[in-house]
């Protein structure tokens, strides 16, 4: 086994055999080759049915597409990474935090004691999936030791006095749009690549291993917006070793090259010569997946927030996914000017 896993506890023997089976295979090689399958020439003759068989397969709606004629997709890959007609997807222009992608809702909720869960009652460790800091962020929030597990969370808070940690994970099946988009106006800092295994992240491995987000590629963009810190990760998965972030030009995902077992990570920082990292506004297209996979927020708020959104929801890009004023039902929200420079931030991470 290529991978060391937790399982859940109250498996059973033959869902526990089933699982060690799975991890067993060479995933990150099956994705690399499907990776060039999928990208593979096709005849003129075969990419109309193909096509139309796939959207029938997996419910892909083409006539959202910006290219509605299935013939004139020359290979998987563009079919996959298709853009949508203008409009396509509106924001919801009362709220300022949209889902950043078309998918599924698998979990949201509170961070409490740095875990994350990615099904109820299934968690994996928060410092694990953004990584573990280097001593300045420590140091830079005041701390003279390297912090505990438990002062994770409030390290990366701000306001840690006003606002809380939350989350939210949606899942983009095969026959979903997949490109991502930004989900709010914030400001990108840093890049933090874990090279990772490539697990499915099917409900059913959800459901049956700990840590799975923590296992796979994953690339980890944080940074900051109008209530502090605020990061969007793309998770990698089975046949989905490429994660492409257009501004990002040096990230390179399942790499055969790179080691994938023991943590290792790769950083960059986005800051020009004025201090500023990379400024995106709400709907913004910046990043996109081959087939489909997962983007996990993690994001601070005030303790008001709440979700508004259900546990298996289909969503779309643009789609409010909670509000700051609930007694209000979730109306017009109050703009808050982002405080502090981009440097200071990076200075107050220190990732």
């Amino acid at each position: 086994m290529s991978v060391e896993i937790s399982l859940v506890s109250e498996l059973s023997f033959w869902r526990r055999l089933q699982v060690y089976f799975y991890f067993f295979l060479p995933w990150r090689e099956l994705s690399r080759l499907w990776g060039v399958l999928q990208s593979l020439v096709l005849p003129v003759w075969l990419r109309g049915p193909l096509v139309r068989f796939y959207c029938w397969l997996f419910g892909a709606n083409l006539k959202e597409a910006l290219v509605s004629d299935p013939s004139q997709y020359t290979c998987i890959q563009d079919f996959f990474t298709r853009r949508l007609k203008p409009n396509a997807r509106p924001l919801d222009p009362v709220h300022r935090i949209v889902s950043p992608a078309d998918g599924t809702v698998v979990h949201f909720g509170r961070v409490t004691n740095s875990q994350l869960e990615q099904v109820k009652g299934v968690t994996y460790s928060l410092e694990r999936f953004l990584g573990r800091s280097n001593n300045n962020w420590g140091l830079a929030k005041g701390y003279q030791e390297e912090v505990g597990i438990d002062d994770y969370q409030n390290m990366i808070l701000e306001h840690p006095d006003v606002n809380s940690l939350f989350h939210i994970t949606i899942y983009l099946a095969p026959g979903d749009y997949h490109r991502f988009h930004s989900p709010a106006d914030w400001e990108v800092l840093h890049r933090r690549h874990f090279p990772g295994a490539l697990a499915t992240v099917n409900p059913w491995i959800l459901s049956c291993v700990h840590n799975v987000f923590n296992l796979n590629e994953r690339v980890v963009l944080s940074g900051r917006w109008s209530e502090g810190f605020f990061s969007m990760s793309p998770v990698g998965a089975t046949n989905v070793g490429s994660i492409k972030v257009y501004f990002d030009t040096a990230l390179y995902t399942n790499n055969p090259a790179e080691n994938h077992v023991n943590g290792d990570f790769f950083d960059h920082i986005f800051l020009d010569h004025l201090g500023r990292g990379v400024e995106l506004n709400k709907g913004d297209q910046y990043g996109e997946f081959n087939i489909g996979s997962t983007i996990v927020l993690v994001f601070e708020a005030p303790n008001s927030f709440v979700f508004n959104v259900s546990h298996g929801q289909k969503i779309r890009v643009g789609q409010s996914v909670g509000c700051f004023n609930p007694q209000h039902k979730c109306g017009v929200e109050r703009e808050k000017g982002t405080q502090g420079s981009a440097r200071a931030a990076l200075n107050a991470y220190a990732f």
